[in-house]
């Protein structure tokens, strides 16, 4: 009986570890009001996020300052930025 209580439980801790990824991501649309290219950091909105090197369209975000945008992050960090 111990061991059927000890797999159920283990199964279900490994089944709840698998599906502990948050997985959420935010979308913002706006005016790209600033980007600093030495700190990684943009400003769309109210928001400032932080570019990572697997952004997608992070090589030419200089390029979209004060132009409108659709950023997707998650946890504030940019997923992929391009002009809207």
């Amino acid at each position: 009986m111990k061991k059927v209580l000890t797999l159920i439980a283990l199964s279900a801790l490994a089944i709840g570890s698998a599906q502990a990824g948050c997985g959420k991501s935010e979308t913002t649309e706006g005016k790209l009001k600033s980007f600093d290219a030495s700190t990684k950091k943009l400003v769309v909105g109210s928001k400032t996020l932080t570019l990572t090197p697997s952004s997608k369209g992070a090589d030419g975000a200089d390029k979209l300052v004060g132009k409108k945008v659709k950023v997707v992050s998650e946890h504030g960090k940019v997923t992929s930025i391009a002009g809207a």
